[in-house]
């Protein structure tokens, strides 16, 4: 019964055999390689191939933290802007910028400009803030337990700058059934070009 080694199995056992002392004989061509052709010697490395090439637009690369002081934040930010994201505020409902506004585009932290939503994902819940039934994909946001003013809740805040940004609630619309409550001094809308 006979049957015919890979190329490399091949080499490798000869390379073994003349390494352990064969009497100096020189290990038999592999059987694929052509007369007189030559294979790797044992300094070459093999050929490896390279790796696919990955899209990098199927998932957009993580924003760096942005990390400030107080100080810096408050110089930053208007006096609303700051006690919202920076003290865990909240604007009175139906005052916001936003809470109604139809305008196409992104939605972004107004602390540190990551996007966080798009307009067709915003509805009118009737609650006087800026309804979003889904986040970005990659979500730039971080879900925190709350029980400040005697209830349990679910704090959104932003990935990046660490902002609070409002609420989420599980009675929003389909396809996810949930409510991204969020206070319009939290966002800062970027309009796409047609829109502006």
């Amino acid at each position: 019964m006979s049957f015919r080694l890979p190329h490399r199995s091949a080499l490798v056992l000869g390379l073994l055999a003349a390494a352990c002392g064969s009497g100096g004989q020189r290990p038999a061509a592999a059987p694929e390689l052509a007369e007189g052709a030559q294979g790797p010697t044992p300094a070459s490395a093999p050929s490896v191939p390279e790796p696919p090439m990955t899209d990098s637009k199927a998932q957009p690369p993580r924003p760096e933290r942005v990390v400030k002081t107080d100080a810096e934040w408050k110089e930053l930010l208007s006096a609303e802007e700051y006690r919202v994201t920076r003290r865990s505020g909240t604007e009175r409902a139906f005052t916001g910028r936003y809470w109604d506004t139809k305008t196409v585009g992104t939605y972004q932290c107004v602390c540190c400009a990551t996007p966080l939503f798009r307009s067709d994902t915003k509805f009118d819940s009737g609650c006087g803030w800026p309804s979003f039934f889904e986040p970005l994909p990659g979500a730039n946001l971080v879900e925190l337990r709350d029980t400040s003013h005697g209830m349990i809740r679910t704090e959104v805040r932003c990935r990046v700058c660490d902002a609070h940004l409002g609420h989420v609630f599980p009675d929003g619309p389909p396809p996810t059934g949930l409510r991204y409550c969020i206070n319009s001094v939290s966002l800062l809308l970027e309009p796409d070009p047609e829109a502006r």
